[in-house]
């Protein structure tokens, strides 16, 4: 039997003798010849008018329908990872997570159906335009990451490129789906076609959505897994120039390109580490000493002769020449107005061990429990010397108790009564830290104090962000708290507040329950202007800030936004 190219064709269905057929030829004949694969029917390929003989009797076919039915998995896979990293990425760099996979996932459902609609003006050489389709998703959807990473720390285009990737990809993606339906459909009837290919699309996603989190991201990281995926792809284009006959020099172009692109994602995958770590030093300033990626975040440290700094998501968290300013405020005045010497506290966040270093100054401490839902920060500061020896080995004193859980689901389950409650989370840029500065929070917060116990709360710059700052303090008095607001200057962020929070009658400390001379930058005569705001940080008018709206999210982001303009 002569071997037939069935790339272009579709299957014959019911049509009747004498009708036209889906693929462009009449019943019992041959398809033309520029619907082959190439555009040249292969050697002893039938002429036109001929009959066609069906290709199942071919082994090949029987290959060809389950590989390319794997393509369609590799695919829907592929595509929603490119989908997640750009939307990671775009919540490191631009905030509020749910904005930006909102934009993200949008974007991308809409460029694939441009590309749907696209595909109907591929009407001939299916399986070569597959392959480049196929290619081009490689090399853009590998290397996003890689450029997305380069344009935010070097070109300062981020999100213009952001949007034009997800972009292109969602179109490359939409062009593949129905291609590969015109290929497979010489071996089923159009309705178990449809079907599979779904279902496969449908679980792709799934595993994807799986994968991502729990396993590419704190494993490879985000760079490799982008560079993984794009071998992935470039390897289906490879295979499928095997699954149909092709004219050569149609399958020498098709594999040379694949070789290509292989070779250049597989040097990049290799190369990657030391890309980044030149583009991140480059961006921080300062040599990197220690980096890391959780499933939260990625942790970096850097290191220069007069500072250490740690970054999350390129953020400043603290600067060793300056975050005793911040640390020292966090916790001593709390202490001071708790009016008693403390035993049991809790610190929320605080992974680095910093605000523990300054509770372990206090010998009545008898238990601190550390909440951080970051194992990778919590573990760095413990464990690597450099960090460690910033918060003078906290973490291993065994009055430290590390919960590397959620701090909202620790509070709900916790029965324990705490004298001191240290609150030190991120800023509010996104609904996931949002949620930890709503009223339902502080309520949760105000459950485990006991009675005249007291809470510091890290609050944001009442000067770049003021609103932001006053709803946090209108927040926690909806949550029955009285507050007593302060600020200090910390270089490293500028004017930067913090609220004291506890029951009816506290007000603001008038001395230290410490010796001033432990301490570098807090004395008596320091403390009461802590508590002092001149008339442009001074209170406005702010919502409460609740778990089903989350306005202090779009305030903090709108604030900062203003700022950084």
């Amino acid at each position: 039997m002569p071997a037939t190219d069935v790339s272009s064709t579709r299957s014959t269905g019911d049509a009747r003798p004498g009708e036209a057929r889906p693929g462009g030829a009449r019943a019992g004949g041959a398809p033309p010849a520029d619907t082959w694969a190439g555009g040249v029917p292969p050697a002893g390929a039938p002429a036109a008018g001929a009959p066609a003989p069906f290709p199942a009797a071919e082994p090949l076919p029987r290959l060809v329908h389950p590989a390319l039915l794997v393509s369609v998995f590799v695919i829907a896979t592929s595509g929603l990872i490119y989908e997640l990293i750009t939307g990671t990425l775009a919540s490191y760099v631009l905030g509020d997570s749910v904005t930006q996979f909102s934009f993200v996932i949008g974007l991308y459902l809409f460029a694939m159906g441009i590309g749907s609609y696209l595909s109907q003006y591929v009407e001939t050489r299916l399986l070569e335009r597959f392959v480049e389709i196929e290619l081009g998703l490689a090399l853009v959807g590998g290397l996003s990451a890689p450029m997305l990473f380069r344009a935010y720390t070097a070109l300062g285009a981020f999100r213009a490129l952001l949007y034009s990737l997800v972009l292109l990809i969602g179109i490359l993606v939409g062009l593949e789906i129905p291609l590969l339906i015109r290929l497979l459909n010489f071996s089923l009837d159009l309705k178990r076609l449809v079907a599979r290919v779904l279902t496969l699309d449908y679980i792709g996603a799934l595993a994807a959505s799986l994968l991502f989190p729990s396993l590419l991201l704190p494993r490879l990281g985000i760079h490799q897994t982008s560079l993984f995926f794009g071998l992935l792809n470039a390897a289906v284009a490879l295979t499928s120039t095997f699954l149909f006959p092709l004219d050569r020099a149609v399958v020498v172009r098709l594999r040379a390109l694949c070789a290509v692109v292989i070779a250049g994602l597989g040097i990049a995958f290799a190369l990657v580490s030391r890309f980044i770590e030149r583009s991140e030093a480059l961006y921080f300033g300062a040599p990197v000493v220690y980096a890391a990626q959780s499933p939260y975040q990625r942790l970096v440290i850097t290191r220069s002769p007069r500072t250490t700094r740690l970054f999350l998501n390129g953020n400043l968290q603290f600067s060793s020449d300056d975050e005793h300013r911040y640390h020292e405020v966090l916790v001593h005045p709390a202490v001071a107005a708790l009016g008693r010497d403390p035993r049991r506290a809790m610190i929320l966040g605080g992974g680095d061990g910093l605000a523990a270093r300054e509770l372990l100054r206090y010998p009545s401490i008898e238990r601190i429990t550390l909440v951080d839902l970051d194992a990778a920060v919590t573990t760095a500061f413990r464990d690597l010397p450099l960090a460690a020896d910033l918060n003078r080995g906290a973490l291993h004193d065994p009055r430290v108790v590390i919960r590397n859980e959620d701090a909202y689901k620790f509070l709900e389950e916790s029965t324990d009564a705490y004298d001191l409650a240290i609150v030190d989370f991120p800023d509010p840029g996104n609904y996931a830290v949002g949620k930890l500065y709503t009223d339902a929070f502080y309520h949760l917060l105000r459950q485990r104090l006991s009675v005249r116990g007291v809470a510091m709360v890290q609050a944001t710059s009442p000067q770049y962000a003021r609103e932001s700052f006053w709803s946090v303090v209108t927040t926690l008095e909806a949550a029955g708290f009285t507050t007593a607001p302060l600020h200090v200057y910390v270089p490293s962020f500028g004017e930067w507040g913090f609220i004291l929070a506890g029951g009816e009658g506290l007000t603001a400390p008038g001395a230290l329950r410490l010796d001033p001379a432990e301490l570098r930058f807090l004395d008596a005569g320091a403390l009461p202007g802590l508590f002092r705001f001149p008339r442009d940080l001074g209170r406005v008018e702010a919502q409460v800030n609740r778990l089903n709206d989350q306005t202090l999210v779009s305030v903090y982001t709108r604030e900062w936004a203003e700022w950084s303009r």
